[in-house]
């Protein structure tokens, strides 16, 4: 049975699995050593990165899925992903945002097949309805295939979160693909409430598709200085020369995100409001949301716990810690090796600047 579905994986179809980032609101599990994309962080058995890998092999040919991560990831990512060769793992010899790696990759996916169709997606969040998840990827890449498009999928907002950028799409239209009028920065509350009640807003979920043809074009179109740089390179990817081009030459990248980089710039911006659930598993409320909880509402992953007045709280350690908790509603709780966190969920986008000052404090390893 296998066979024949990879028979039927559409040979142009790439994936661009974007795995470089730290998410240190997640410290103290996410470190820069061995960030939050290489955690089980659900306790389901299976990593983040690992989950997204065979979300997107349901669509796309295993070996068209590239890995893009920063070089220190490297070994990490063929543990936890055995099935992928060298040609599949990109590694950024330096931090640039997302700009330029996207770019890097999709000029040696170009060199490769210039037809190529690809998704960009992030390697940690949590979706839970994978078909739909799936067919709308398919209702892009169809989208792509017949028009010079950048496409990205809107996440319908919940509530007024100002923790995400939002897309603003054309209300007039009746398509489900809309045409987008802007990006917008992340808002404050009023402007996210009034986001909200105007209808047309989407969360911006990072998540994009689009023609090797039509990206490539956006970046020479909006990018001239960057598409440069990478172009010099052309002749060296996909071989032996390839390393030594990119360490050289990476580091001279401007820092610059993909939105701001092109999304941003662009006319042919469309959007597809997606129909599946979504999380981008940011920060441990985000992770709490998604847990089961017990009948006190703590949420609980690999601890054994003992509760008493304690409720909405986080709670995360070593397999099978037993934890006694009295007295305690909404905090975060997490035991990892050297470092024990107890800290308000309220303030959880605190925790960045709180690991500056352990690593300012008690040194860089803490980190």
């Amino acid at each position: 049975m296998e066979t024949n579905q990879h028979i039927m994986k559409n040979k142009d179809y790439y994936a661009i699995l974007m795995a470089g980032g730290v998410g240190s609101r997640f410290w103290p599990v996410s470190t820069q050593n061995f960030p939050k994309q290489f955690h089980d962080m659900l306790g389901t058995g299976d990593t983040l990165i690992q989950k997204t890998f065979q979300r997107l092999e349901k669509l796309i040919p295993k070996e068209n899925i590239f890995i893009l991560t920063n070089e220190r990831y490297n070994d990490l990512v063929f543990e936890q992903l055995p099935g992928v060769t060298k040609r599949q793992v990109v590694l950024e010899p330096a931090m640039r945002n997302t700009a330029p790696c996207i770019l890097y990759a999709s000029l040696k996916i170009q060199k490769e097949n210039p037809n190529a169709q690809v998704i960009v997606a992030p390697s940690d969040h949590w979706i839970e309805d994978e078909q739909t998840f799936s067919d709308n990827v398919q209702q892009a890449f169809n989208f792509c295939a017949e028009h010079d498009a950048l496409m990205t999928l809107g996440i319908q907002p919940t509530f007024p979160n100002t923790g995400y950028g939002y897309i603003e799409f054309d209300k007039t239209s009746a398509e489900a693909i809309k045409y987008v009028n802007q990006f917008r920065e992340k808002p404050d509350y009023e402007t996210a409430k009034d986001f909200i009640d105007q209808g047309n807003f989407l969360w911006n979920a990072g998540i994009f598709m689009w023609s090797i043809k039509s990206v490539v074009a956006a970046f020479k179109n909006n990018q001239p200085e960057l598409f440069k740089l990478f172009e010099t390179g052309i002749p060296a990817y996909n071989t032996e020369f390839e390393d030594d081009f990119i360490n050289e030459n990476y580091p001279k990248a401007e820092n610059i995100s993909v939105d701001y980089a092109i999304m941003e710039k662009s006319e042919n911006v469309f959007v597809i409001a997606a129909e599946f659930d979504w999380n981008d598993l940011g920060t441990w409320g985000s992770l709490y949301d998604k847990l089961d909880k017990d009948e006190s509402d703590n949420a609980v992953v690999n601890s054994r716990t003992l509760t008493q007045d304690a409720s909405g709280n986080m709670i995360r350690t070593k397999n099978d810690k037993i934890v006694v908790v009295d007295g305690l509603k909404d905090y975060i709780i997490v035991d990892k090796d050297d470092v024990l966190l107890i800290y308000p969920k309220t303030k959880e986008q605190d925790i960045k600047k709180v690991l500056q000052s352990v690593k300012g404090k008690f040194g860089e390893q803490y980190g």
